[in-house]
């Protein structure tokens, strides 16, 4: 019998993988919590909508969408869709095969009578993808604040705008593709804010500047969108971001700012811009809570990447295999590298958890292209990081933990106070991060944030339960599945 590979994710990263694994001659099972592939880089309209195609700024959508149906329509792949992997079950210590699988199927997760079925996969292929990472700032917790990926999810998803007077901020290229997205849809965008100098984005564009000969498409992908911009007068503004939101009940207006490389903020450069809606990302935060339970070993972002020191990614190696058995990983959990670094990361990872022969010539040009594609992510951490002093942005009352309501003057007090010992006393005082998101939107902050004062936080990706399952789908027993071998 043809080997089983679970795939987990059913983005650029995961739908390549599931394709090299057909490929391979494995047997394929695609999991994804969403109700169709793609992920936040190919999010489609619901099937209610009847469309066929996305929007115009939909770059490689023919690639996409024939890949999509070759996977789904193949004899031996199975398609979950809306089937959340709640947990992953390691073999006994010496026990060299990959982890049990437990997924919930059966709906969407406020649907009932969903069941839960275990996997035993010869190999597994994890490519959850990211979210937005998003620095707290005095009122982001506004309604009408929005992280750029949900406005984004949004307007492609569901052709929904966020507002008509929308400011666009953070760091990173992801910003023109938000702002593409909410003009498409017919949203109003005032301005794009970058908060890093134009000193620091052009030295970290210009590096190896003959590296870039390979990234034609990235160019024509900037073009288009600077293009758009200009014709809707949306100007781009380097050194600036949004250091406050202010509003009575949700936000009405924004307070922007100089930075320095450093970002802190120059004094007497703000400005106050009246606006109904606010798009923030600061880059992406893996998810990790898969690999972390997988038993993947981390892989700590080098120092002067550009990466904040509260990142980390799945350590794999030349051919995606990660240091927990049978276990291979591709996409932004190995690093932020976009959908062009994903799909060929996704083609290894896949070709080799099926037992595909390592020296095929099928895989050569996925290779070089995954190659190509790391570089040019180092590149683009390089010239958009994270400041280190964005903490200078706070006030004592700025709420850092949006779920529990923990406050920056709260979080510091407690830090000050070094009889409360570890970072998990820390955070059991002051409650930060153990809210409903599980530290999924404040982790990266509250971890860089004591990492000023010295404390070491544990790791925010460890939780046996990774998705929400309720108790009566917990008691029920599952439908159990074997491996080939």
């Amino acid at each position: 019998m043809a080997r089983h590979v679970v795939v987990v994710g059913a983005g650029p990263a995961g739908l390549a993988a599931a394709a090299a694994a057909l490929r391979a001659g494995a047997r394929v099972t695609l999991i994804d919590s969403a109700e169709r592939p793609g992920g936040q880089y190919h999010r489609m309209l619901p099937e209610a909508f009847a469309a066929e195609r996305p929007g115009r700024l939909h770059h490689g959508w023919d690639g996409f969408d024939r890949l999509r149906r070759h996977v789904l329509g193949h004899p031996r792949c199975r398609w979950w869709p809306e089937s959340p992997v709640w947990s992953l079950e390691r073999p006994e210590p010496g026990e060299p095969r990959p982890p049990r699988v437990h997924v919930l199927r059966g709906g969407p997760a406020d649907a009932s009578g969903r069941e839960r079925h275990v996997l035993d996969p010869d190999a597994l292929v994890l490519a959850p993808g990211a979210h937005d990472r998003v620095l707290p700032f005095p009122g982001w917790d506004l309604p009408g604040v929005f992280t750029a990926g949900a406005a984004q999810a949004l307007a492609k998803g569901e052709r929904l705008v966020v507002g008509d007077q929308v400011v666009v901020a953070g760091a990173g290229p992801f910003l023109l593709p938000v702002a593409a997205s909410l003009l498409e849809a017919g949203a109003g965008v005032l301005e794009v804010l970058e908060a890093n100098p134009a000193a620091t984005v052009l030295r970290g564009w210009s590096r190896r500047p003959w590296e870039l000969a390979s990234q034609g498409g990235k160019a024509a992908e900037l073009a288009e969108y600077a293009g758009l911009l200009a014709r809707h007068r949306v100007p781009y503004r380097l050194g600036r971001t949004v250091v406050e939101a202010r509003g009575d009940g949700r936000v009405e207006e924004v307070v922007t700012a100089r930075l320095r490389a450093d970002w802190s903020v120059v004094p007497g450069t703000g400005r106050v811009l009246a606006v109904d809606a606010l798009c923030v990302s600061h880059g992406f935060s893996p998810q990790l809570e898969l690999p972390v339970a997988a038993g993947c070993e981390p892989r700590r972002a080098p120092s002067g990447s550009g990466w904040p020191g509260s990142a980390s990614f799945v350590a794999v190696d030349g051919d995606q295999r990660t240091t927990a058995a049978g276990v291979y990983a591709a996409g932004e959990i190995t690093g932020i590298g976009g959908a062009a670094a994903a799909r060929a990361e996704g083609l290894l990872a896949g070709w080799h958890a099926a037992g595909g022969a390592p020296d095929a010539p099928e895989i050569a040009a996925p290779r070089r292209r995954r190659d190509r594609a790391r570089a040019f992510a180092a590149r683009l951490a390089a010239a958009h990081p994270i400041g280190a002093a964005w903490p200078g942005w706070l006030r004592p009352e700025t709420v850092v933990c949006r779920c529990e309501e923990t406050s920056y003057g709260t979080l510091r007090q407690a830090a000050a106070d070094r009889a409360g010992g570890s970072a998990r006393a820390l955070r059991l005082g002051t409650r930060a991060g153990l809210g409903p998101c599980q530290a999924r939107v404040c982790g990266p902050a509250v971890a860089d944030l004591l990492a000023g004062d010295g404390i070491p936080s544990g790791d925010p990706h460890n939780r046996p339960v990774a998705q929400p399952i309720r108790l009566g789908e917990l008691a029920r027993p599952p439908h159990r599945e074997e491996s080939a071998t």
